[in-house]
């Protein structure tokens, strides 16, 4: 069964635009290296600044794991995480 993730995040006060730029290098690497990966797209709010989302789909818990330990994902990971406000929200899907 396919798993869905949908991430609630907030970015440190005016690093939204660092933020979307090494977001975006990240999801360069997940649509070209994770063939387990149907969906890895971020939203930003139109009411709240600095509020994001991201949506993810994989078609397996397998291909979750993969994500998670993919190198373009644990290079990014300390950048990522100077950028995001502490209360990020992760929500977990089957996909139906």
């Amino acid at each position: 069964m396919a798993i869905g993730l949908f991430v609630r995040l907030k970015t440190q006060p005016g690093k939204g635009p660092e933020f979307e730029a090494a977001f975006a290098v990240q999801a360069a690497g997940v649509r070209s290296a994770e063939p387990g990966n149907r969906l890895y797209e971020l939203v930003r709010s139109r009411d709240e600044p600095d509020s994001y989302a991201v949506m993810e789909i994989y078609e397996t818990a397998e291909a979750l794991d993969a994500h998670r330990t993919a190198p373009h994902i644990v290079e990014n990971r300390p950048k990522m995480a100077g950028l995001v406000a502490p209360g990020t929200k992760i929500e977990i899907f089957d996909v139906v």
